[in-house]
């Protein structure tokens, strides 16, 4: 199938040439975001291939379908930045890849964790300058301490089999219990108990118009006082602004972001010599206790070989049989919402 990959950046090229010997399709490649400036650049194409930060709305949606494109492929499981009723309307096939390596994005979650928790960072720009001092560096045990997972698929899952190992107590909120964290010895409660209850806690799960904000001044009102929060799921969940409230109050003792509410203007692109042009992100820059990542949790050999070849094959599907197992539609998103309660 005749295909335009937008965001690709080189890293990602070495995959796509590789395993699109096996799939032959006819693939161009382009670093820019797909925006409302760079959409017509798809015009003869049957398929484009986005990535998180691609703009998919209705209006761009729209210039896609009269340009000839037919399916969108998308190199991600969220799928929250598609306006998937638009893409009904204008009958393109929208595909995704629900699983490629949650053990990726466990790890790097785990690995924000501790790196907050013993001031790694910290650590290693003064043992730099040659000051080996102690004084601020000081964490605390893991081991005995309650985590919560906000989300528990298979991300969340890999992050609470992690925790067990370390011997946390783990709390899990999720709409739909995971029967293997339960094994794990996982206790299900709501939100508020949860908040209440944790040292850490850390969120895997989607954005939606439940979730948008799910961590916004009144659930950090009743977390923990020095209580740790780590997001490598969606930006949105988060409210950039009650968190910077929260630091400034010393609510919370520590926050670990691999992702950003308006991570999208910012994100996977090298801005070393401008000044950052959002307020909050600066902000959050400055706090000692605070680490933010480039949207990086995903980013191993392992994962991006999966996403590429599910990507592909996507698209091998939807040209042979018209459909594909990993289809998402606005119909499919709500029967699924049904299904979950």
């Amino acid at each position: 199938m005749k295909t335009i990959a937008f965001s690709v950046q080189p890293y990602e090229r070495p995959f796509f040439d590789e395993l699109n010997r096996t799939y032959d399709h006819d693939l161009s490649f382009i670093e820019a975001q797909l925006t409302p400036d760079t959409a017509a650049l798809a015009k003869g194409y049957e398929c484009v291939c986005a990535f998180v930060n691609d703009e998919l709305d209705a209006g761009n949606l729209r210039t896609l379908a009269e340009g000839g494109v037919k399916v969108i492929a998308l190199r991600s499981a969220g799928f929250n930045h598609v306006d998937l009723e638009a893409a009904g309307e204008h009958r393109l096939t929208v595909v995704r890849v629900p699983a490629y390596s949650p053990h990726a994005v466990a790890e790097h979650t785990i690995c924000l964790m501790m790196a907050l928790n013993r001031k790694v960072h910290r650590a290693y720009n003064r043992v730099r300058e040659g000051n080996f001092e102690l004084n601020g560096l000081m964490g605390f045990d893991v081991h005995g301490k309650t985590a919560g997972v906000v989300g528990t698929g298979k991300i969340g899952e890999c992050v609470a089999e992690i925790l067990k190992g370390f011997g946390c107590r783990i709390l899990g909120f999720d709409p739909v219990r995971n029967p293997d964290c339960e094994k794990l010895g996982m206790t299900y409660v709501d939100l508020p108990e949860l908040l209440e209850e944790s040292d850490i806690v850390t969120l895997h799960c989607p954005l939606t118009p439940e979730t948008e904000h799910l961590i916004d001044a009144e659930a950090i009102s009743k977390m923990k006082p020095g209580a740790m929060l780590v997001n490598t799921s969606r930006g949105g969940v988060v409210d950039t602004g009650a968190v910077i409230d929260g630091l400034k109050k010393e609510k919370l003792g520590s926050l670990g972001l691999d992702v950003y509410e308006e991570e999208g203007d910012f994100f996977f692109r090298d801005l070393s010599d401008k000044v950052i042009q959002d307020d909050q992100l600066a902000r959050l820059l400055t706090f000692p206790n605070v680490i933010v990542t480039g949207h990086q949790a995903f980013f191993t050999h392992e994962a991006l070989h999966a996403i590429v070849d599910t990507t592909l094959a996507n698209i091998r599907k939807v040209e042979e049989e018209g459909r594909c197992d990993n289809e998402v539609s606005a119909e499919k998103h709500v029967t699924e919402k049904n299904e979950k309660g």
